[in-house]
C-alpha cells in the first residue's frame, strides 16, 4: 500500500491523549526559523502558515499523562487558526500551581522519523481548536449502549 509522503491521518482526541493532556505555558506563534546570518541581516521572522489550509500555525506545550516513555511526555501540538486560539481557564490544583487541563478539536497525526543520533517513529500533531475537556464520566464511544437509567441521545 502506498501511502503519500505528508498524509495527515484524522485521529479523537481520546485516541491521542487517552488521560487527556494539561497545557504548559502559552499558545504561542510558530515563527519560520531565521538564522543568525539572517538575523544580522535585519530580516523578520514570519509566523509559518500551513500549506494546506492557509491558515496560521500556532504552538501548545502540552504534558501527556498517559506517556510511556519520557521523550513523550511533553508534545508540542500545532493549531491552524486564522486568530491566537483562546485557552481554557487554568485551573488551582494547590496554592500556588495552577494546571490548565485542555482537548483539542480537529485532531490530525503525521507520521515523522523523529530523533538526531537514534531514530524513532514519532508524530505531527495538528488541532483546528482547543477547548475545555469533558469533565465527569468516562466519554460514551459510538455503539457503546446506553446504560440503566440512562437515556440515549436524540
Amino acid at each position: 500500500m502506498a501511502v503519500p509522503y505528508g498524509t495527515r491521518f484524522a485521529a479523537s482526541f481520546d485516541q491521542v491523549f487517552p488521560m487527556g493532556a494539561l497545557m504548559v505555558g502559552e499558545v504561542a506563534p510558530d515563527m519560520e526559523y531565521l538564522s543568525a546570518e539572517d538575523r544580522g541581516r535585519g530580516k523578520q521572522a514570519k509566523q509559518r502558515v500551513d500549506e494546506r489550509t492557509g491558515k496560521r500555525q500556532w504552538k501548545v506545550v502540552v504534558t501527556d499523562p498517559s506517556a510511556e516513555k519520557e521523550r513523550d511526555a511533553s508534545v508540542t501540538v500545532t493549531i491552524l487558526a486564522d486568530v491566537q486560539p483562546v485557552p481554557p481557564q487554568s485551573v488551582q490544583v494547590m496554592p500556588g500551581v495552577e494546571v490548565r487541563p485542555v482537548s483539542f478539536e480537529g485532531l490530525t497525526v503525521e507520521p515523522r522519523v523523529m530523533g538526531d543520533k537514534f531514530r524513532y517513529q514519532g508524530f505531527t500533531i495538528r488541532a483546528t481548536g482547543i477547548a475545555s475537556p469533558q469533565v465527569g464520566g468516562a466519554p460514551k464511544r459510538s455503539g457503546e449502549k446506553p446504560a440503566q437509567g440512562e437515556q440515549k441521545a436524540a
